[in-house]
């Protein structure tokens, strides 16, 4: 076998789209990008209340003290503790925010794949990251659909394999995909265990009918 030494040697670091992550052969059979709509309403309702509480809370005593001040009741000099003190006690604010922050920014770059080897997750926020997930690796499947989910008629596909994991956030037909991925990753591994063509007639196996075609491209 001849080796390629340039295989590996690249100059091109803007090549960080899915099909720039491809095996020559391999074929994506299906992608998408999470709902934006559903996407940004799921990271503004998580941690919500508690927010709200948190803020409600420490305005009070930010009003309470300003009010002291304004009266002559509490020396100016506090305000060195006071500032300093309500900028860290509101942290559950700030993160909150740049949760927020976070999930708008990386939106652009979100997006899933499943070829006929791998699921595919694309993210990032300042660099591109990729995560890959064989379907021999693949351990589980779960569809879960929240409040907000519902409301935008979308679920997240959370993906288990045998040294990674990953979730598909905000997909539409949630259901439907979930119950196709479980079949190939079903097919492919039984197949992988279990070849067809060295079945014998009295014991079968799974009759597994994987095709190049299962999430209905055609």
């Amino acid at each position: 076998m001849k080796i390629d030494e340039k295989y590996f040697q690249s100059s091109e670091m803007q090549a960080n789209q899915i099909d720039d992550v491809l095996a020559g052969d391999e074929t994506v059979l299906w992608r998408d990008k999470p709902d934006k709509k559903a996407h940004i309403a799921a990271a503004l309702v998580k941690s919500l209340p508690i927010t709200i509480l948190w803020l409600a809370i420490d305005l009070g005593f930010i009003i309470g003290i300003s009010y002291g001040m304004a009266k002559g009741a509490i020396p100016l000099a506090v305000l060195g503790f006071i500032i300093p003190f309500f900028c860290l006690h509101l942290a559950p604010v700030w993160m909150w925010i740049a949760n927020l922050i976070k999930t708008v920014a990386e939106l652009k770059n979100l997006e899933y794949a499943f070829t006929d080897r791998r699921v595919i997750v694309r993210s990032g926020v300042v660099g591109i990251d990729f995560k890959f997930l064989y379907y021999n690796e693949i351990e589980s499947v779960n569809v879960k659909v929240g409040l907000t989910d519902k409301l935008f008629k979308v679920g997240d596909i959370y993906i288990n394999a045998k040294s990674s994991a990953a979730v598909l956030y905000d997909l539409h037909n949630p259901y439907e995909l979930g119950a196709k991925l479980q079949k190939v990753v079903l097919d492919i591994t039984t197949d992988i265990n279990y070849p067809n063509a060295l079945r014998p007639d009295h014991n079968p196996g799974y009759h597994t009918s994987y095709d190049d075609d299962p999430f209905g491209r055609k």
